[in-house]
């Protein structure tokens, strides 16, 4: 049994077959899903799937796309969520840095990064790091703070293996979703086959990022089995040890019974 540990079902890519994602993600052995928060109101939604479906867990967070309009209000929001959400909620991001497309500037960024790192240690939480094209910075901020006791992974994982090393160093966790199994993604597939295999989670980031054979097509959590096949071909490993070990890895982080 598989856990997808990223993805965003209340995106409206979904909003016409979500029982039907399910469904297929059940058939294909995949037992828990967790959908990220990326603003107030995503995280209100994700809290409201969590509850109408057994089988997902929430997160709650502000995606650095949109930390420069975030206020009291969105802070005061997110912990009342956290508050009154219970075991629904497992996590706090999707969180950190992204410089690929800057859409709020890099010193707020930074600075909210920093200061959701608190919260999620107030709220006794994991965090789920976003890291585009910010290692340096992601890094050293993760350095700092002490926020990262509770734990935490960097989702979707788009380093090398020199950068890998520094992150399992800070005892964080490493996720990799379907761009593993891209042709050109060399680096992730030496990430994959080196990774201590406790320390691995999965996921699809659906509804981006679909694996091979299903590139380019809508994401969804049934095919976080083909990025599973693919990490047990490159490490020589059965599918069901890897299928075991990244669900374990991933109850144990985000304390799912």
């Amino acid at each position: 049994m598989l856990i997808d540990s990223h993805c965003h079902l209340d995106m409206d890519d979904y909003a016409d077959d979500l029982d039907a994602v399910l469904a297929r993600a059940k058939t294909a052995g995949v037992e828990k899903i967790i959908t990220i928060g990326i603003d107030l109101a995503s995280s209100r939604q994700a809290l409201a799937l969590a509850r109408k479906y057994p089988m997902l867990k929430a997160t709650v967070g502000i995606h650095p796309h949109d930390t420069s309009t975030a206020s009291d209000t969105d802070w005061e929001g997110l912990l009342s969520l956290v508050a009154d959400g219970g075991d629904a909620i497992v996590g706090w991001g999707e969180i950190g840095l992204d410089y690929a497309k800057n859409h709020s500037p890099q010193a707020i960024q930074r600075r909210q990064f920093a200061h959701q790192l608190e919260l999620a240690a107030r709220a006794r939480l994991p965090v789920i790091i976003h890291d585009r094209d910010a290692h340096d910075d992601t890094l050293a901020i993760l350095t700092a703070s002490p926020a990262r006791g509770h734990g935490g992974v960097l989702h979707c994982f788009s380093g090398d293996w020199s950068f890998a090393k520094k992150v399992l160093d800070l005892g964080l966790y490493i996720s990799l979703s379907g761009v593993v199994t891209f042709k050109n993604a060399a680096a992730l597939q030496e990430v994959a086959a080196k990774i201590p295999l406790d320390r691995l989670l999965l996921e699809t980031d659906g509804p981006f990022l679909a694996p091979h054979p299903y590139r380019g097509k809508r994401n969804e959590p049934a095919w976080v089995v083909k990025t599973a096949e693919h990490i047990a071909q490159v490490r020589g490993i059965p599918v069901t040890e890897l299928a075991a070990a990244t669900r374990d890895n991933t109850s144990r982080l985000f304390s799912i019974q």
